[in-house]
Formats: C-alpha cells, structure tokens, sequence
C-alpha cells in the first residue's frame, strides 16, 4: 500500500486526493498546506488523514512514500528536489517547473534517486486524445499540416502567472504528443490588461519541421468558455471540442493541389466535401486514469507518458514563449534538446 502525501489544498488539490482517495492500491495518509482553514475542512472530510502545514513537518513525521504537487507553480522546483532527496516519488502538477534548467536538474535526481518524477498532463491520459493519437499513426488523416487551438474562459483570473504558464501547458502537451516531435522555433504575443507583466491574453505559434505548425490562443478574458483543438490532416481533418457530450468529430474534407498543366484555366484546386462522423470512445475521468498510472508506475517500474522528460519538452517551450513574449513576439529557436523524446 503506497501512502500519498498531498501538497497544495487550492483549487486542483482536493480533486487530486478525491481521485487518490478512490484507488485500491494507496491511501492518502497526509496533506500538507499553509492555510489552516482548508486543513480543518479535509479534516472534517478526511478524518484519518494527517496534516501538516510544511512539507518539512511531513517529511520528519515519515507519513508518505510520495507526494503529489498541487502548489503554484513558482514552487515546484523546490519542493520537488526536497522530495527526491528524501527518496519520495513525486506527481508534479502541471507545469513542471518554471525553466528548463530546473526540469533537467528534476530529472537527473530523479535518476540517482531511483524514483518516479510524474508530471500531470492531464489530457494526455484522456481518452479522446488517445483516440485522435490513433487517428493520426493509422495515416486516416494522411499527412498533419497544422493543430490548433483555444482554450478560453472568463477567469480564473491568476496573479502568480500569466494566462501562457496557467493555460498553455495543456495544449502545448497535447500538441507535441499529437505531432511525435519537437517545434524548431516558437513566438508568443500577449496582452497584459488586469495587471502589469502578467499577460491575461496570449497567442503562441510553434513552427515544426517537414513544414508543420502549430498555434494555442489562451485567455481568462473571453466571454464564452472553449476548449477546442484542431487537427487538420491533408485527406482528414478532426475537431476535438471536450465541451462537448460527443467529444471528437472527424471531416473527410480537404483540398486538393492540381496536378502540373501547361493552361493557367486548367490549374484549379479541387475541394473535398465527404462525410463526418463522431468515433466512439470509452470515456472515463482523465484524472482518475492519470492518478491511477502514477501509482502503477511506481509498482511496476514503468516510465511513464507524462515522466519528468516529457515535462521538460513542455517546459521548454513554454520557456522559449515567455522569452519571444518579452521580445515583442520575435521567434525564439530552440536549442538542440538535452533528452530523447518522451515514450510514446
């Protein structure tokens, strides 16, 4: 029985021990925030679990064998490196940290350690991803020309990050993992409107090799909630919309280049309009699925698809963003990668 140690009781925390609570093979045995009122309330529900209000408390106590992250995002590192060094697996929620520097040294410790570094990309543990994954390796949608993507809301509105470290990560996962590689260059433009430097608006392009590309508009200023990413393949296109009952729509429609002709009236692009249709997928909860690996991980010793590798990839990217967001925008290239890419 693996004992979990839940960090940060804010907004994504108590979902994460719902989902831990649940599992057969764990038990959250503590929890661990600054404010004392949260902790009397997961008390009262959870009345055999411990608290703590530092991490250093949890660990002298020896209450866990891992821990999940659920604090801001400025505090991942530290608290994830305190971890590792007392031999703890470690669910690091979304965004790794905040600097690639800081994820190759996450991941290095965790290889010395011997112990699990988990990152919660959620979406990629969701069953439409995983069926649009399978959409694209069976060559249905031929050749990927782009992805794109919204992800839009009228708040939560954050002080500790902008809308790109707050929102982006998740697309930003869902599109390496859809691609099976890594950008060459990315830019980034944002608006800052509710408060200085914390950018409430922004638009990031991602440029691929084989001339691929890739673009995620974030926003806690929009009136309308979206979450919608689209594929578009060169004889299929999907539409993935996870407000949706049916979640993925797939479109037999495309255009195609004329062949070479000697007579400009001949050269005419032909435009495809087949038929639609919605594929079946066998929902289940994403968090419970991604909580569930991380605990399956640890007992079988497998790598996992969202490991400290593939939060590093994320992290990357969302690094260079922020660099071409303070430059105005201007494309930031990206250095040649330190690790292979993330299992598949």
């Amino acid at each position: 029985m693996i004992r979990i140690g839940v960090i940060g009781l804010g907004h994504w925390g108590p979902n994460l021990m719902r989902c831990f609570s649940a599992l057969p093979d764990c038990r959250v045995t503590a929890v661990c925030d600054r404010n004392c009122d949260q902790l009397l309330r997961i008390r009262e529900r959870y009345p055999q679990v411990q608290t703590a209000e530092g991490l250093d408390d949890l660990l002298d106590r020896d209450l866990v064998d891992a821990v999940v992250i659920a604090t801001p995002t400025a505090t991942h590192f530290e608290l994830a490196r305190k971890a590792l060094e007392h031999d703890l697996h470690v669910f690091v929620e979304k965004p790794l940290a905040t600097t690639s520097a800081e994820c190759v040294a996450l991941v290095d410790l965790a290889a010395q350690r011997n112990r699990l570094l988990f990152v919660g990309h959620v979406f990629l543990h969701s069953a439409p991803v995983a069926k649009l994954r399978q959409l694209i390796t069976s060559g249905e949608l031929g050749k990927l020309t782009y992805i794109s993507s919204r992800r839009l809301n009228l708040g939560p509105v954050r002080r500790d990050v902008n809308a790109l470290y707050d929102l982006a990560p998740h697309d930003i996962s869902m599109i390496l993992h859809l691609f099976g590689s890594q950008p060459e260059s990315v830019s980034c433009q944002g608006l800052s409107r509710l408060h200085p430097g914390i950018e409430d608006v922004c638009n990031l392009t991602m440029l691929f090799g084989d001339n691929r590309m890739a673009m995620v508009h974030v926003s806690w200023l929009d009136p309308r909630k979206e979450r919608v990413l689209t594929v578009v393949g060169d004889r299929k296109m999907v539409v993935y919309d996870d407000l949706e009952q049916e979640k993925l729509k797939v479109y037999d429609k495309g255009v195609d280049a004329p062949r070479p002709v000697d007579d400009f009236g001949e050269f005419q692009y032909s435009y495809r309009y087949g038929d639609s249709y919605c594929p079946w997928i066998e929902e289940h909860e994403p968090l419970k699925t991604e909580c569930a690996e991380f605990i399956r991980c640890i007992q079988e010793g497998d790598v996992p698809l969202t490991d400290g590798v593939n939060g590093f990839h994320v992290t990357r990217v969302l690094e260079a963003a922020q660099q071409s967001l303070m430059r105005g925008g201007v494309p930031i290239r990206l250095v040649e990668q330190r690790y292979e890419s993330a299992p598949k």
